[in-house]
């Protein structure tokens, strides 16, 4: 694949506003600002997503509308990240980024008056919820691909690993925050919610350095299947992406919780002992968001690769075996801590790997799989627990793990490059192939 010829344009070239390399990643201003943006999106987000439950229970006192709102959420914002990244890739991405935070601002102000009036009911939160998910589902790609733009290729892992802190710390922030403000008053979360966005939206504007390269000619573009297929064709990350759909079905949160909820109360845990084990099991990724600049800086990524992919069927025997309840929090616990190193050091390769006009449509496709996944684990979990109980379930989660883990062990895996190492090649090879560099087995330096 040679590189595409670029129109005649009077914008910076890639090349003139490469981010500086002896810059520390906490002094560059870019970074930083873009990071500031989307973790004050994703606390919006995660603030927002505890008050519309608790809207829908205090006007219908229906769980059902309630817990529709979480499918809702993953189908629509999944379906629409891979619009959000073929847009990613034809139009100014921190634009796109500021019209979606500006939209749900927008939205969310709209409907804190229908709070306060007293006129909010359960077609408008569903509305709303499928409005703001198209936003989520638009902005997500242009925030993950504008990375590679505002970095040094020599930063790229450690900026992913920082990246991976935001939705942890907004998980951990927002979801508090939100049911706190919802006891003051019920349109406040929602008030609260809108100005998070609109300061997303702002904090963008201090981002100097273009979000994307050059632009290309038109006909470059394709459609958004090119993003896939992309995947398709380059083995690093067709081996990742199978991996994280089949760590998605197996241990998403909600299918995970569900499971450790429904066995504790099999095993006569008391409410606290619960709360307790889910606390232990949250704070894995928390714990994992801490050690990842440290683990991807000492360890191999190989090594890294192979140890998650297979902490999970490891795990789900310990869930079948281990006595008692709050064992299970702590075996969930470290199945959550591989998540934040290995997303960083996945998202490292994608940056490398994929071109700049490619990286929208590739990072909507990523999107759209991880999402996908996710409900067809929760069902899977809630509908063989009701048929077999806890033992099945966890057999379940041990099943799929294997079978995703399975294509780690080729050769390809186990002599991965680092991020860095590639993207050196990439440099000094600036024709080849992104599936013939994803192929390559040299060993990593």
């Amino acid at each position: 694949m040679t590189p595409p010829e670029k129109t005649v344009t009077d914008e910076p070239t890639a090349a003139s506003t490469a981010p500086d390399a002896d810059v520390p990643l906490i002094r560059n201003r870019d970074f930083q600002a873009l990071w500031i943006s989307r973790f004050l999106a994703s606390i919006g987000k995660e603030s927002v997503e505890v008050a519309y439950p608790l809207l829908i229970l205090a006007v219908t006192g229906k769980a059902a509308y309630a817990g529709a709102i979480g499918a809702v959420q993953l189908l629509v914002a999944g379906a629409t990240s891979i619009w959000g990244g073929s847009l990613a890739d034809r139009m100014d991405r921190r634009r796109l980024m500021i019209l979606c935070d500006a939209g749900r601002a927008v939205l969310l102000g709209l409907f804190s008056l229908l709070v306060v009036s007293g006129h909010a009911n359960v077609p408008s939160v569903f509305a709303l919820v499928g409005l703001s998910a198209l936003c989520l589902g638009l902005s997500e790609p242009p925030a993950l691909a504008a990375i590679k733009q505002v970095v040094p290729p020599s930063q790229l892992t450690k900026a992913t690993a920082q990246n991976q802190i935001r939705p942890l710390g907004a998980t951990v922030a927002g979801a508090p925050l939100g049911s706190s403000l919802f006891g003051v008053a019920r349109s406040l979360p929602f008030v609260a919610t809108g100005l998070a966005f609109a300061a997303a939206a702002v904090s963008l504007l201090f981002v100097r350095k273009p979000l994307q390269a050059a632009p290309v000619a038109d006909g470059e573009h394709g459609k958004a299947r090119e993003g896939f297929r992309f995947i398709g064709r380059t083995p690093v990350l067709l081996v990742w992406i199978v991996w994280i759909m089949g760590s998605n079905m197996a241990f998403n949160h909600t299918g995970a919780f569900l499971a450790l909820i429904a066995t504790g109360k099999d095993r006569g845990a008391s409410e606290a002992s619960i709360s307790l084990m889910l606390s232990i099991a949250g704070a894995g990724g928390l714990v994992g968001a801490a050690l990842a600049t440290w683990a991807l800086k000492r360890l191999k990524p190989a090594t890294l690769f192979l140890a998650a992919a297979w902490i999970g069927p490891v795990a789900a025997v310990l869930l079948m075996t281990v006595p008692g309840v709050v064992s299970l929090g702590v075996v969930l616990g470290i199945v959550f801590l591989r998540g934040p190193i290995v997303n960083a050091l996945f998202f490292a390769y994608v940056a490398v790997l994929v071109p700049d006009r490619m990286q929208g449509r590739v990072m909507g496709a990523v999107t759209f799989l991880a999402y996908v996944a996710q409900p067809l684990g929760i069902l899977a979990v809630g509908t063989i627990f009701d048929a077999g109980g806890a033992p099945w379930v966890f057999a379940f989660m041990g099943g799929v793990s294997i079978l995703a883990a399975l294509p780690t062990l080729t050769r390809l895996i186990r002599r991965l490059p680092t991020p860095e190492a590639l993207a050196e090649r990439e440099e000094n090879a600036p024709a080849a192939d992104a599936s013939d560099v994803g192929s390559r087995t040299d060993p990593a330096p």
